[in-house]
């Protein structure tokens, strides 16, 4: 049976995700621990839970999705997966953050590449990538059918979605991979985001004052 803890991390109040099975295999899932307090809180979750961490998941690489990255790669020594066109995002972030008015080194680690449709799993646990430009170019989904959710990152929030005047932003595409990406999954998927509350498919269709 597959868990999912939440944490509230980091000034913008970003979703960090682990994401864990009854073999105590895990997931973490953008890593926006920020202070030392709150890599505690993160690591010290893992090990009362006594999880493996497999692999960290970025749906995307905006800072505020990133900024515990470098400290759980140290921890556990796994690859971070992403989509290749969110390395141009995740090597803006220095720079992102002088104008934020604090420093943040560049990430130094292993890297693989996601695509869409392809499937990672975590035990006998499988995610489906969905990829949703918009937000920003490399923006994926990690959909999980099995279990009716899908980890959405900044692409469909409760009653909005995600900012697309930040670096190469694009509005309509972000409607139209909603629309054609998102929309198309059965109502009663639960829908966790990267900021806020979850939601589900079907109330956004029919609430979201976007669509």
């Amino acid at each position: 049976m597959l868990h999912i803890q939440s944490f509230a991390f980091n000034p913008f109040s970003e979703n960090t995700y682990v994401v864990f099975n009854e073999h105590q295999e895990a997931f973490i899932i953008d890593p926006g621990n920020f202070s030392e307090e709150e890599t505690k809180v993160l690591q010290n979750f893992i090990h009362a839970k006594e999880l493996k961490v497999k692999n960290v998941l970025l749906t995307h690489a905006h800072i505020d999705h990133v900024l515990g990255l470098q400290a759980i790669f140290d921890q556990y020594k796994v690859p971070v997966l992403m989509h290749e066109l969110e390395k141009e995002i995740l090597d803006r972030n220095p720079m992102d953050a002088n104008r934020f008015g604090f420093f943040f080194k560049p990430f130094e680690g292993e890297i693989s590449y996601l695509k869409e449709d392809e499937i990672i799993q975590l035990g006998m646990d499988e995610f489906k990538i969905i990829h949703v430009p918009g937000h920003c170019p490399g923006h994926i989904a990690f959909y999980h059918e099995a279990g009716s959710l899908i980890i959405s990152g900044d692409v469909l929030f409760e009653g909005s979605i995600g900012r697309t005047d930040l670096y190469k932003g694009d509005h309509a595409q972000l409607i139209k991979s909603i629309k054609e990406k998102i929309f198309v999954l059965p109502d009663e998927t639960k829908v966790f985001n990267g900021h806020g509350n979850p939601t589900t498919i079907g109330f956004e269709k029919n609430h979201n004052p976007y669509f």
